[in-house]
């Protein structure tokens, strides 16, 4: 805006001798601003016209609308209502040009509908060619001498199109995050529920739609538990895989899960051993894995018995698969006579220096790891068979019991799974 100046006098000071302000006037208008909005009130006239060129354009132009969700009645009133918005901008005093409403509408209605963002801004380029055509063509029809100065309007026009563009992509991000944060908080919600076991029967097929996960596969659940919060390698729901199943994770304060959907036709050790091996849990962590169940209804029955498998764990860094330790499970699942047994059994022995005491108990363990056998125990040990034997002796002596009879030997098993538990 350009300001006229009184004689004498400067912008923005006293034009007069009694200090009163200098009278300012608005410059006139350039004859390409008048010519623009002529032939952008021609527009208006002619809407539904310059509509049809548009939809067709987009039809032969853009896949996103020639394959896309969104109805060519509803293309229409849409590619309608954006080009009056924006020949209403054209015509608007400087600083009012605004987008209307329905841009704001039309991009949030897009993102709802699933129409790509890229295909629904091409689409505002389009449209922004088409108006500059059409404005060309109408002053040539009306103005021919006058059609030079339009070339000064073209970043006036763009301008505009560049606002609506940019406002229809800001609606269309802020419903798509809501729309996002609404999914992550309901797959969250059913599969919570699921884990739990309180999932109602009728809400087993919503969850099998959210989750893309069947209703009737075979599942487990591993249970993973880090030693210090945070450390956790997933933080919130999402699909990963092994080579026998299929991974969807659910992070909580107290630990996360892994449901796993195993694979048709791969066997259920396959599976769990291919999940042993995907979960390496990090330093101060360790892990447990349910048992197989069936059905999506049972997933609370595969969490239970994933966390009695964590139960199992003696150390960190540890992948406890249930089906191997049921008896260590049953052991860890009845604390108080746990720790009876194990006082019981291995009295004398518990009753030893700390050193004579875990070599005894040591030299059992691996006895056991090693299927009975004292020379491959004894590799394990770094010492001769005939020591282990010595060793296994000796811890008979003091306890009273027979590695031979199997009452004794179900009996001390059990008891060195309670005492090592106990000490995890």
């Amino acid at each position: 805006m350009h300001v006229a100046l009184p004689p004498g006098g400067t912008a923005g000071s006293p034009g007069t001798a009694n200090g009163s302000d200098a009278p300012r006037a608005a410059a006139p208008e350039e004859p390409y601003v008048r010519l623009l909005r002529r032939a952008a009130r021609v527009l208006l006239e002619r809407l539904p016209q310059l509509t049809d060129r548009l939809v067709a354009a987009l039809y032969e132009r853009e896949p996103g609308y020639r394959e896309g969700p969104v109805s060519q009645d509803e293309v229409w009133q849409g590619c309608h209502e954006s080009l009056r918005s924006g020949l209403l901008a054209l015509l608007a005093p400087p600083g009012e040009s605004e987008p209307s409403p329905h841009t704001w509408r039309l991009g949030r209605r897009r993102a709802e509908q699933g129409l790509p963002l890229d295909a629904l801004l091409h689409a505002y380029r389009i449209g922004g060619v088409i108006t500059w055509q059409a404005l060309i063509e109408v002053t040539v029809e009306h103005e021919p001498q006058a059609v030079h100065e339009l070339v000064h309007a073209a970043t006036t026009v763009w301008t505009v199109v560049d606002r609506h563009s940019t406002v229809v992509s800001d609606a269309y991000r802020s419903l798509a995050h809501e729309l996002t944060s609404h999914h992550h908080e309901r797959t969250r919600a059913l599969l919570d529920a699921l884990l739990d076991g309180h999932a109602e029967p009728a809400d087993l097929s919503a969850a099998s739609g959210v989750l893309d996960l069947p209703e009737d596969g075979r599942y487990a659940v591993a249970m993973l538990r880090h030693g210090r919060p945070g450390t956790g390698q997933h933080d919130g729901p999402r699909p990963s895989g092994t080579e026998g199943a299929h991974l969807l994770w659910r992070a909580r304060a107290d630990a996360e899960f892994a449901v796993a959907l195993l694979h048709k036709g791969v066997s259920e050790d396959e599976a769990l051993g291919g999940l042993t091996k995907a979960l390496r849990p990090p330093g101060g962590s360790r892990a447990g894995i349910g048992l197989v169940v069936d059905g999506l209804a049972e997933l609370g029955r595969a969490r239970r018995t994933a966390e009695i498998a964590l139960r199992t764990c003696a150390g960190d860094g540890e992948v406890a698969r249930l089906d191997q330790r049921l008896p260590a499970a049953m052991v860890a699942c009845q604390a108080d006579l746990s720790g009876v047994l194990a006082a019981r059994a291995f009295g004398p022995v518990l009753a030893l220096d700390p050193g004579d005491r875990d070599l005894l108990l040591g030299t059992l363990a691996a006895w056991f790891d090693a299927g009975g056998s004292a020379a491959r125990a004894g590799a394990r040990l770094f010492c001769h068979r005939n020591t282990v034997l010595n060793r296994l002796r000796r811890l008979e002596q003091l306890t009273g019991r027979d590695l031979g009879l199997p009452r004794d030997l179900v009996e001390l098993g059990l008891a060195l799974d309670a005492y090592r538990l106990a000490g995890a």
